[in-house]
């Protein structure tokens, strides 16, 4: 930056020392060197910010690049789908052309549409599968949806039998056994 040897600094140094005298010397030398420290800082901070611009518009500037892309992408592709458009109609228009034609020439023959007789495609069409037999059973409200729909605790219901048995038959009422109520008629005085 400034040219400035050994030497120089030596002379400069050597002047300082003359003009200021040694008491002031240390004060003068550190004054000195925050000023040059501060005008470093500053000039990193300029090249900083500078880089920085730098940055930012070689990022607009690609970013430019891409949306123009993007818009020649778009371009073309409303171009070739206005193409296509355009064969359809064309194509639309003269199958309306031949098909009156068609139509015309076979009076009221009627025009066979769909794969030729005896061709797989014919076969494939007139294989018939059998029918499965399904079995609906009942659907509990409260359960979730299983995986394919149905409820896993109505599959559970269907396939096995009950765990819960019967009711058995009620037993005989005994007057004043625990956890028993008194017969109508025999109940006792409050």
């Amino acid at each position: 930056m400034f040219d400035i040897g050994f030497s120089e600094l030596l002379v400069i140094a050597v002047v300082a020392l003359v003009v200021l005298g040694p008491e002031r010397l240390p004060k003068a030398a550190r004054f000195a060197g925050l000023w040059v420290r501060r005008a470093r800082n500053q000039w990193d901070s300029v090249k900083q910010e500078l880089e920085r611009e730098l940055h930012a518009d070689e990022i607009k500037r690609q970013f430019r690049d891409v949306q123009s892309s993007v818009q020649d992408t778009e371009a073309q592709l409303r171009a070739s789908g206005e193409a296509v458009r355009r064969e359809a109609e064309m194509m639309r228009q003269d199958v309306a052309r031949h098909g009156d034609a068609v139509a015309a020439a076979a009076g009221d023959e009627p025009v066979m549409t769909g794969p030729a007789p005896g061709s797989p495609a014919s076969v494939a069409q007139h294989v018939v599968a059998p029918d499965a037999v399904s079995v609906e059973a009942p659907r509990d409200a409260m359960a979730p949806p299983g995986i394919d729909g149905t409820s896993p605790r109505a599959m559970a219901t269907a396939t096995a039998p009950s765990p819960v048995a019967p009711d058995p038959a009620p037993l005989p009422h005994v007057e004043g056994a625990p956890g028993t109520a008194p017969l109508p008629g025999n109940e006792a005085p409050r």
